[in-house]
């Protein structure tokens, strides 16, 4: 038995201000909000209606200033428990990119790893280390980390995309750098294609060795994964929590496309109704195709293709479909892999 006398709380927070003077503070006072029994984040589940919320603010942002003036114009999807975070969940940006018929995003670089997933739009381009790729709706574009990158719009039509970042991971690690270019556009040096003809057919270079932990492969072409994913409908019965889901993977080293970001698309059968699901990656949901609805705890979400939601970590959810559908998702599960920290756990239907 601890026969230690217990001081009142008056001496035992003047005891606080004292220390709290010389920088210390009492780990017993806070370790119940440090270590949790399971996670407790402040984020929350959410949905942005694409065709009648978001685009109409992103074209008038298009009107109010230029893709130059900007440097990238973008509207922040800001998590409604996160607010003034500038992220999603606490690990990860996303927002919404707006280019117009015959605008320029300048080049730069940053520190930071990047996505692209394609919203709206055929055919302008992003410029990755001297490649560009024409980019269609449903395809996944990477920008590796410390790359020079622009993007260009040489079409009549407005371009949209979704930009995923790990820009709150860098800024907790204080490890942001970034650097503009000398010219809007970068010299292309490279043929259109040429990395996924190199690295993206189940071969590689005969004596290339990676330089990088991301992909040497930058775009992703949707049709690609589309056909994958239909091929294994034909073949086999659907996860009961996911589908029929596949991850983008880095072709020289089957890791995931990037280091901090993970990339997935999956398919849902139509009338299907998946079991429940939770893991520790926050995950960011695009709707590509088909129409249903996720319910997320007591949260039930409508969703219709280019519909953009998140799952928050740690929350039960289930996808129900009313027609054949398809999404695409993102996370930051690599990291978690790599530390040892991700964990799921699977409902009965």
């Amino acid at each position: 038995m601890n026969d230690t006398a217990i001081a009142p709380s008056s001496e035992r927070q003047a005891f606080y201000d004292r220390i709290g003077e010389h920088s210390l503070a009492p780990l017993w006072e806070r370790l119940h909000t440090l270590v949790t029994r399971s996670p407790a984040t402040p984020a929350q589940p959410a949905k942005w209606d694409y065709d009648d919320v978001v685009r109409p603010f992103l074209m008038q942002a298009g009107d109010l200033i230029t893709a130059k003036e900007a440097e990238r114009r973008v509207l922040i999807l800001e998590n409604p428990g996160l607010r003034g975070h500038t992220s999603i969940t606490h690990s990860l940006f996303a927002g919404l990119q707006l280019i117009m018929p015959g605008e320029v995003a300048p080049a730069h670089r940053h520190t930071q790893s990047a996505l692209r997933f394609i919203i709206e739009g055929h055919g302008a381009y992003t410029a990755v280390e001297g490649e560009r790729t024409l980019m269609e709706p449903g395809d996944f574009v990477i920008t590796p980390n410390w790359s020079w990158h622009d993007h260009g719009n040489d079409t009549d039509q407005p371009m949209v995309w979704l930009d995923g970042l790990d820009v709150p991971l860098v800024r907790l690690l204080d490890a942001s750098f970034a650097e503009p270019a000398n010219a809007d556009s970068q010299t292309v040096t490279r043929p259109a294609g040429d990395s996924l003809a190199r690295y993206g057919a189940n071969m590689l270079p005969v004596d290339w060795q990676p330089s990088a932990k991301s992909s040497p492969v930058f775009s992703y072409p949707y049709t690609r994964s589309r056909e994958a994913l239909a091929t294994l409908a034909r073949n086999g019965d659907p996860d009961a929590c996911h589908g029929y889901k596949l991850r983008y993977v880095n072709p020289a080293s089957g890791g995931s496309a990037m280091p901090t970001i993970g990339a997935f698309m999956q398919l849902l059968p139509e009338a299907f109704g998946a079991a429940p699901y939770r893991s520790t990656d926050g995950t960011v949901f695009v709707v590509v195709e088909g129409k249903g609805e996720t319910v997320i705890g007591d949260t039930t979400f409508r969703w219709k293709p280019r519909d953009i939601f998140i799952v928050p970590s740690w929350h039960w959810h289930r996808h129900r479909a009313d027609s054949e559908a398809v999404l695409f998702s993102f996370s930051d599960r690599p990291v978690q892999e790599a530390l040892a920290l991700w964990r799921e756990e699977r409902g009965r239907a």
